[in-house]
């Protein structure tokens, strides 16, 4: 596990993070060009970033099954039987509430009082190590909320992003309905590719999708499926934040995009490809 490496190693070591293909690295398996990412952005978003199933020509049945057997060795060797947890029934459900609710805030309080209302019990203390085993295995990766009155990370009602979005359809099947979770994951994975540490913004009682923060660098970034007509609430958030770091708003929202007082309204496949933002 990650927590365990230093142990094995003696002296200095650098660890170096690999995630799931990124939009551009799955053009490279398809063999498409860079100007085709909007057209390919969809699949990508269909099948995940996986090299094995980037690599081949599955069908989405075919890749969700692939993708459902590596979480299930994961699930399976590196944290049921490593850490011997006896009621396996109990640690699935758990693990299926944290898929179902990716990008929403919640707590180990949040996961035990749900449980009790399907008449099962777990102590918060176990909730947690679950969660911890799970991104120990990277299955998760936890996002804390970042005060920015205070400039202060918060320790309560995190968010949990999947280390691939395809690991959401193998477990409750592809829908649409899940587009505006799963643009946030996507977003939040290439931002942490690069380097960069994510938080959520509080920003007094409105919430921003991500603070990214890499040395001295800053964006804030909101993440939306399509920008509603007559609506701003998503660059309202933005322009109450009172300083000169780069503001996005990411969607796949064709007819909205460009610049909003400052605020880059962006395409999602765009915003993943730029070598810079």
């Amino acid at each position: 596990m990650s927590s365990e490496i230093s142990t094995y190693l003696t002296g200095r070591y650098v660890t170096i993070p690999v995630y799931t293909l990124s939009l551009r690295e799955y053009l490279t398996f398809k063999n498409k060009d860079v100007s085709q990412a909007r057209d390919v952005f969809d699949e990508y978003v269909q099948y995940g970033g996986f090299p094995i199933v980037g690599i081949s020509s599955f069908d989405t049945k075919a890749a969700y099954q692939i993708v459902d057997g590596i979480y299930a060795s994961v699930i399976t060797r590196d944290i049921s039987k490593r850490h011997k947890i006896r009621n396996k029934e109990l640690f699935d459900r758990v693990v299926r509430y944290v898929i179902e609710n990716v990008g929403m805030t919640f707590s180990a309080n949040t996961i035990v009082k749900f449980l009790k209302s399907e008449n099962r019990s777990l102590s918060v203390e176990t909730i947690y190590n679950y969660l911890k085993w799970l991104g120990e295995a990277f299955i998760i990766y936890p996002c804390q909320r970042y005060d920015l009155q205070g400039k202060a990370v918060l320790k309560t009602q995190e968010k949990y992003y999947l280390s691939d979005i395809s690991i959401k359809y193998s477990q409750m099947g592809f829908d649409t309905k899940m587009l505006s979770a799963v643009f946030e994951n996507i977003v939040y994975l290439e931002m942490k590719r690069r380097g960069y540490d994510v938080y959520i913004g509080k920003n007094n009682t409105k919430e921003i999708d991500f603070v990214a923060v890499r040395r001295d660098e800053r964006i804030y970034v909101q993440v939306c499926v399509q920008l509603p007509d007559g609506s701003d609430r998503e660059t309202a958030n933005l322009m109450d934040i009172k300083d000169h770091y780069h503001k996005y708003v990411v969607c796949r929202d064709t007819l909205a995009l460009g610049n909003d007082n400052g605020i880059e309204i962006v395409h999602i496949a765009d915003f993943l490809m730029r070598e810079n933002w």
